[in-house]
């Protein structure tokens, strides 16, 4: 435990001075009390409860000034925060290889149905955000705990050109950034600067705090826009992010097939192709070269996606089917270890001394009235 205000510590003392005012009262009384013959008279004229009842309320006095003096410091502890005072991004790929029918129907509807459910399973007061990124990388639904908000986003999800990884994961900082104010945004040059030796860098690796705050991002190929995906990982390792990472999809793409509400813009397409690495309307897989046209399927970057998971202190998941997609959904909380920050005890410290005060005052009043 730590204070704000240590200095004012000082009125602890308050409490043992009042109890050695209290024992000095009653030295002095015992000096100047009237000689009597015979002591067994006045204990028998004396009730029994009267000799400590006189003690109490002063202890309890005592003990009020204590914590009073506590609370004045303005203490405070690390205290574990549990999952649902967090907040969680989802970063989901719309990039067109989400049209691919390997994981069926395709794996857009897949994945969304698994982040469905996820979000149906967590506790009301959850906050979730969703974070949506093909060519570029958008906010959809900041950090909310208003499920059906975040279903209806989820369910009206379209596919575009490109995948840009790094993007997402500024965009999911930047959205922790609004509720959290221990992050800041990504245009907050932190300036960090060099340890003097390994040694006080491995120190100052021991020592860093991760925000309570994750980032989830889903993906099924490789960073084809924007931001460089270990670059953006390295922004989210300097304000304590962690990012999981999930590869989703099979290592043989089959055809590609979105229904027209699944396509930015609803555009019907003719031809559809059974090149795999054509794809639904010419559709490129993986972001590919980020193109309608072409076939240039990519795979899904996994040496980036551990790295990413790695260097953040995250983790990373690999799902082929819906099956286990569902699983690394259904994991993720776990995974989340529990945080502590420093929270402030002034207001119990205060209570618990408050409530020892007025039960003295009770005490003294009722004893004094009818002991």
């Amino acid at each position: 435990m730590s204070f704000a205000w240590p200095f004012l510590l000082t009125f602890v003392l308050a409490a043992p001075a009042l109890i050695a005012l209290h024992l000095w009262q009653l030295r002095r009384r015992r000096k100047t009390a009237v000689r009597v013959p015979s002591v067994a008279i006045i204990r028998a004229s004396v009730p029994q409860g009267s000799r400590w009842r006189r003690h109490i309320p002063v202890a309890l006095l005592a003990g009020s000034m204590f914590f009073l003096a506590i609370a004045a410091a303005r203490p405070t502890a690390a205290l574990p925060i549990p999952i649902n005072s967090t907040s969680m991004i989802l970063a989901l790929d719309t990039s067109g290889s989400m049209c691919n029918t390997d994981v069926p129907p395709n794996r857009l509807t897949v994945a969304q149905q698994a982040a469905s459910s996820f979000i149906d399973e967590q506790n009301q007061d959850s906050r979730i955000g969703l974070v949506t990124f093909n060519g570029v990388a958008a906010l959809v639904v900041p950090p909310t705990s208003d499920t059906d908000a975040l279903r209806e986003a989820i369910s009206k999800l379209t596919v575009d050109r490109g995948t840009a990884i790094g993007l997402a994961i500024l965009e999911s900082i930047d959205a922790i950034a609004e509720v959290n104010p221990n992050v800041d945004e990504t245009t907050v040059e932190l300036g960090l600067t060099e340890p003097a030796d390994q040694q006080q860098e491995q120190e100052d690796q021991e020592e860093q705090r991760y925000q309570p705050d994750i980032i989830v991002v889903l993906t099924d190929g490789a960073n084809t826009r924007g931001v460089d995906p270990l670059i953006a990982a390295e922004v989210a390792v300097q304000r304590g992010v962690r990012v999981y990472t999930i590869g989703f999809g099979t290592t043989e793409p089959g055809t590609s097939m979105c229904s027209p509400d699944q396509v930015f813009g609803g555009f019907q397409f003719q031809g559809f192709g059974s090149d795999p690495g054509q794809g639904f309307g010419g559709f490129g897989g993986g972001g590919g070269g980020g193109g309608f046209g072409g076939g240039n399927f990519r795979q899904i970057d996994e040496p980036t996606l551990q790295e990413i998971a790695k260097m953040t202190g995250g983790e990373y998941f690999k799902a082929q089917d819906a099956e286990q997609l569902l699983e690394v959904f259904s994991q993720l909380p776990s995974r989340v270890v529990s945080q502590t920050q420093d929270i402030e005890l002034s207001v119990a410290f205060a209570i618990l001394g408050a409530l020892l005060a007025g039960t003295a005052v009770v005490l003294s009043l009722r004893w004094n009235r009818f002991g």
